[in-house]
């Protein structure tokens, strides 16, 4: 087969953040032949799944942006999911991103055959790519606990990635399961509901840090608009605190554990000055260390958990009944609407999709000892593919967006040497995936994440899923293409 390498066909597999990016930075590039497929009728992601009350971002809104899409209009510090959503929608159709769009296609099947992906859909089309990138992001397969009789409810029960905005909430006994970011962010909204009450059953508590909503004024957003230095200032700073907080938890430097000591401290005291009653701040102290899961960012959550309608339930669930929640020490919970705040399967990437590499080799198999990516991308079974956001990604210590933008600069990198039949595929070589993860394996002791506590940030293995080191270090390791760590068959 005669693959024409300039204008090399793509299909992108995902139209959120990921997919977006994408098609601009490959037209860039110069490569226009781009189908993307999507299987909702909108655009997709994160802040189309998620539109429980509540719902916001905890990265700062100017580091939460496209580097080549500043937006000086962001109302606040911390910005809604409706308007993240809203950006993202701008940002889609000012780049005509809907003329390279299928919507409504439900990707179920990839196979790669003769330096080619064939990709077909639940709708019973079939398409062909000499590219494939699954841009599907990180936490897109919500998880149900398997508590018994959770069937069995006879209120409403549901995922917050799936609210029901059908439900009227006041005057509601409503019952929450779990407490990580999604919960720190409802709980508060649901406790306003006029004469609603929660009972928020707490499996492990979590370390909060307090950091106050910001709205910016007027003023503020017509100097970003004149300024736009100002606003580039702004993102750096905003990027430089998260990433001096995220690094102090992947080393053991003096100053790094000077750092940690500081916002460890930080988490504690605002858990002491914001809780008054000793016996729920008891309840609400972690027994783990601090950052070994993910930190939550938030300034409401303790004040509505102390609310007089509001009810911290610390006894693990030993059953869901028609009417509401037994406990393991035998109390009831009469209620009459059940939320799921749950989490997601943060190692699921492409699936549940059959997808299938060369020999027939399937993704099941390739990662039936371990999940792994060379660069968090490659995976060596699996020619012409790359996996945006894929396993060991910094996504515990840094903007999602700006990680995003990086391997996709990396993997024009990648398909520009392979335009120049540097490679015949655009292959990893196994080797090299072993030495990767090996080398993310030595690093990985030195992380909270390992310190003893179970986390979305751990495989099955207890090994962490996310970026075991500093931000800068990363940057690096993705700044040029490896040659020795690629196949590259007649050459």
């Amino acid at each position: 087969m005669t693959i024409n390498r300039q204008d090399p066909s793509v299909i992108i597999i995902g139209a959120g953040m990921t997919g977006i990016q994408l098609v601009i930075k490959l037209k860039e590039a110069g490569i226009n032949n781009i189908t993307v497929l999507e299987k909702s009728t909108t655009i997709g992601g994160t802040w189309r799944e998620n539109t429980y009350p509540g719902v916001a971002c905890d990265v700062p809104s100017h580091a939460y942006t496209y580097s080549f899409a500043p937006n000086p209009d962001w109302s606040n510090l911390f910005p809604s999911g409706k308007e993240i959503y809203q950006y993202f929608e701008s940002v889609f159709y000012q780049h005509d991103i809907d003329r390279y769009t299928n919507f409504s296609e439900t990707v179920i099947r990839c196979v790669y055959n003769k330096q080619q992906w064939t990709v077909e859909t639940q709708q019973g089309n079939c398409y062909t790519a000499d590219l494939l990138f699954s841009a599907t992001g990180i936490l897109h397969q919500p998880v149900t606990p398997s508590i018994p009789g959770i069937d069995e409810f006879e209120g409403p029960a549901f995922h917050t990635a799936r609210w029901d905005h059908s439900i009227d909430l006041a005057g509601k006994r409503i019952g929450v399961i779990g407490t990580g970011s999604t919960a720190a962010q409802l709980i508060p909204e649901i406790v306003k509901r006029p004469n609603s009450d929660v009972t928020v059953f707490q499996r492990t508590p979590q370390w909060i840090t307090r950091v106050e909503d910001k709205v910016f004024t007027e003023q503020e957003k017509q100097r970003f608009r004149e300024k736009p230095h100002r606003m580039q200032r702004f993102k750096r700073f905003a990027l430089y605190i998260f990433e001096l907080g995220t690094s102090t938890l992947t080393g053991n430097s003096w100053w790094q554990k000077w750092m940690y000591t500081l916002f460890s401290y930080t988490a504690k005291r605002n858990l002491n000055n914001s809780i008054k009653d000793p016996v729920l701040r008891a309840k609400l102290t972690p027994d783990y260390k601090f950052g070994c899961k993910r930190v939550i960012i938030n300034s409401t959550y303790y004040d509505a958990i102390q609310q007089d309608n509001a009810h911290l339930v610390t006894d693990s669930i030993e059953r869901v009944e028609a009417k509401g929640v037994r406990t393991s020490n035998g109390d009831f919970h009469p209620l009459d609407i059940l939320v799921l705040s749950t989490g997601f399967d943060a190692s699921a990437f492409m699936r549940p999709m059959e997808f299938i590499g060369e020999q027939g080799v399937t993704i099941e198999q390739a990662w039936q000892n371990k999940i792994q990516a060379y660069r968090s991308m490659l995976i060596p079974q699996f020619p012409n593919f790359f996996l945006m956001l894929g396993p060991n990604s910094p996504i515990g210590n840094y903007s999602i967006i700006a990680i995003s933008e990086i391997q996709t600069d990396y993997a024009i990198q990648a398909i520009k040497l392979w335009q120049k039949g540097t490679f015949d595929t655009i292959k990893a070589r196994p080797e090299a995936m072993e030495q990767w993860s090996a080398m993310l394996k030595s690093k990985m002791g030195k992380t909270v994440w390992t310190s003893g506590c179970n986390s979305w940030y751990l495989d099955a293995d207890g090994d962490p899923l996310s970026w075991p080191d500093s931000w800068k270090n990363w940057v690096q390791a993705m700044s040029q293409i490896d040659l020795k760590d690629f196949v590259t068959e007649g050459h």
